[in-house]
């Protein structure tokens, strides 16, 4: 008797047809408010990557690759040199990850989707002279790729992959495949070319290696998208398949949610912004250490104990006790608690190496004991903070700031975009590019924003 391998076909049709919606998807079928949306998303990713362009750490990587490669035709964003579309998506992507300031998806799927389908859909649309308009549907489809497989297999980020890896490459060779106008089979098989090289290991969390796999994902899903042009093929069940990627990478499956409302329930709407340089999860618990901080004026020094309650995936996913490094302390709910109280803020300053082992943060961050509460959502949360003088201090989070139900305003995206890109030497002023963002649509040539990216 033969031994079936184990990938017979189902014919459940779910990766082909979303491939064909994805292929089909045109500019003038996406509503104003989802163009409106990738515009925020774009400028946001941007700030992002332009704050890390001058990094030492980014810098060994354009060492590390400019030695390797001759080719150009894509811009490294705050550098005046440029490198091939593979190699600058791979540096633009880990710029754009490198500080965790980037958006976070929070619907079911915690995914930085910016950093993999911006970096690659940029490098590549710019070497081949694409429109705004290409640029903004094919991040949207970056969206729905991204997370809607996410969706598929519900408890992947439980086996210890990191998700921006992973689902990151599904959707940077998704909106590859759309910037090269790739048919409903091509684009199929880009998607099974891009699944089969997911990748990003959550042990490296507070390390350089975490960003890497955000670059690292734009680059395979460009990969992906141009070997599908050129004839390379893939299981056309990548997703829903016996041996495809939901199955492998999760212990269940859902796999509705590939194709449930598709063109009506878009994910981009969905997405969230960061007002702080950490993990999405802390960010209630540091809304409420700063509205504490504000509403009493005690000194950190006057505190005897705060008992944070939280959701459980917050101690799991940001449980460092005592981070020595920025990058670290990035992962560490304690600093960031304590931080949000002493500086009533978590910018990038509040994540360096020198804040994660000063002294005033140190003591508070030991006084910090985390409650785990299985009823509240990942962005709920609620602090006491209990006084040596005997007082209390409750603060309750619904939302923290920046997600959906919290949304933030343009405006504030703006300002965040200006404070990543102060003091950056770049080609062009920085109000410049958030002009050229704003009118997106109607920009020719992708290239003449990568332009006002380049380094001065």
């Amino acid at each position: 008797m033969a031994v079936e391998y184990g990938v017979a076909p189902l014919e459940l049709g779910l990766t082909r047809e979303f491939s064909e919606f994805c292929s089909n998807l045109k500019f003038d079928d996406l509503p104003r408010e989802v163009i409106e949306e990738a515009k925020r998303g774009i400028l946001d990713w941007l700030g992002c990557a332009i704050a890390a362009s001058d990094n030492p750490r980014i810098g060994a990587l354009i060492k590390t690759l400019t030695e390797f490669s001759s080719n150009s035709g894509a811009t490294v964003i705050g550098q005046q040199d440029e490198l091939g579309p593979l190699e600058a998506a791979l540096i633009n992507g880990q710029m754009g990850h490198f500080y965790d300031y980037d958006d976070t998806h929070m619907g079911g799927v915690v995914l930085h989707t910016s950093s993999p389908v911006l970096a690659a859909i940029l490098s590549l649309g710019e070497n081949k002279h694409k429109t705004g308009k290409d640029i903004i549907l094919a991040y949207v489809l970056g969206f729905e790729a991204g997370v809607r497989v996410g969706q598929t297999a519900p408890s992947h980020h439980d086996g210890g992959w990191h998700l921006t890896g992973t689902l990151g490459t599904i959707g940077a060779g998704v909106a590859s495949a759309s910037i090269l106008e790739l048919d409903p089979e091509k684009t199929t098989f880009a998607l099974g070319l891009s699944a089969t090289q997911a990748a990003g290991m959550q042990q490296n969390r507070g390390t350089m290696s975490k960003s890497f796999h955000a670059g690292r994902a734009a680059s395979n899903g460009i990969l992906a998208a141009l070997m599908a042009t050129s004839g390379y093929d893939s299981s056309d069940e990548i997703v829903e398949g016996r041996r495809g990627f939901s199955k492998i990478y999760s212990k269940t499956q859902n796999y509705d949610f590939l194709t449930k409302n598709l063109g009506s329930d878009w994910i981009i709407l969905t997405n969230g912004y960061k007002p702080y340089a950490c993990g999405i999860v802390q960010h209630p618990l540091i809304d409420a250490m700063i509205t504490a901080s504000k509403n009493t004026n005690i000194p950190h020094d006057e505190i005897e104990a705060v008992d944070a309650l939280i959701h459980p995936h917050t101690i799991t996913i940001t449980g460092v006790e005592d981070p020595q490094t920025g990058l670290k302390s990035k992962f560490s709910l304690k600093h960031s608690a304590a931080v949000g109280y002493i500086d009533r803020h978590a910018g990038l300053s509040q994540y360096s190496d020198a804040r994660a082992v000063a002294r005033d943060v140190v003591s508070l961050r030991q006084k910090i004991n985390p409650v785990p509460k299985e009823e509240f959502r990942k962005d709920q949360c609620e602090v006491r903070v209990k006084y040596k003088n005997g007082n209390i201090e409750t603060v309750k989070v619904e939302h923290a700031l920046g997600t959906t139900k919290n949304p933030v305003s343009s405006d504030f995206l703006v300002d965040k975009f200006l404070a990543n890109a102060d003091g950056k030497y770049l080609k062009s002023k920085p109000e410049a590019i958030v002009d050229a963002i704003w009118n997106l649509e109607d920009l020719p040539d992708i290239a003449k924003l990568m332009r006002l990216t380049k380094g001065a």
